[in-house]
């Protein structure tokens, strides 16, 4: 259970800048939105796993957690309920949203969504990558039609559930281009 049921009410009792900070890059140019709903010590590495897949190109919101070590659960809004008003505008002008989660267990990606076509596309290339991949994840299908990865022009994306280990070890280069490869991908239609 989440602490808070959306932003507004979170904002209402945490301190920006204090206990959590937003990074939002917008890309104009850019039809793809990559989120890290839960950065910095909420699920720790999937901001910086979130930045290195938008790199230069793509755009990128993350919200992260600034408190104290084991303080940061709190600041956990569930996916289907986080409605960052910044994100939930940036979200609504790209085609494309992935969302970049923590979970747990040892070296394995879930890919869920509502997009299966792109979450199959993702599955392929992470699998090519050497990745173990739970492709259709049924523990983290990210198919709420609220769920932020679905909240894009096409109001469907694509969410990954991502291992400690993975996230935040010598994989997270790797992990990043097999990502971006599945994105450069799909944009062509290939």
């Amino acid at each position: 259970m989440s602490k808070y049921g959306s932003y507004a009410e979170l904002a209402r009792c945490e301190l920006k800048g204090s206990d959590y900070r937003i990074t939002a890059c917008a890309r104009p140019q850019s039809p793809v939105l990559i989120v890290a709903p839960h950065g910095g010590l909420i699920e720790v590495g999937t901001s910086e796993l979130a930045a290195a897949v938008a790199c230069d190109e793509h755009n990128l919101f993350s919200f992260e957690g600034l408190k104290p070590y084991g303080a940061n659960r709190d600041l956990h809004i569930t996916s289907h309920q986080f409605d960052h008003p910044e994100c939930l505008a940036m979200a609504a002008r790209c085609a494309l949203v992935v969302s970049v989660h923590g979970c747990l267990g040892d070296s394995e990606i879930h890919v869920g969504g509502l997009d299966t076509e792109f979450a199959a596309r993702l599955a392929q290339c992470l699998t090519g990558a050497g990745f173990a991949v739970n492709a259709a994840s049924q523990k983290y299908p990210g198919r709420h039609p609220l769920n932020i990865c679905n909240r894009g022009l096409r109001q469907q994306g694509a969410q990954l559930e991502i291992t400690y280990d993975l996230r935040t070890g010598g994989a997270r280069g790797e992990l990043a281009r097999a990502i971006r490869a599945a994105i450069a991908g799909h944009a062509a239609g290939t």
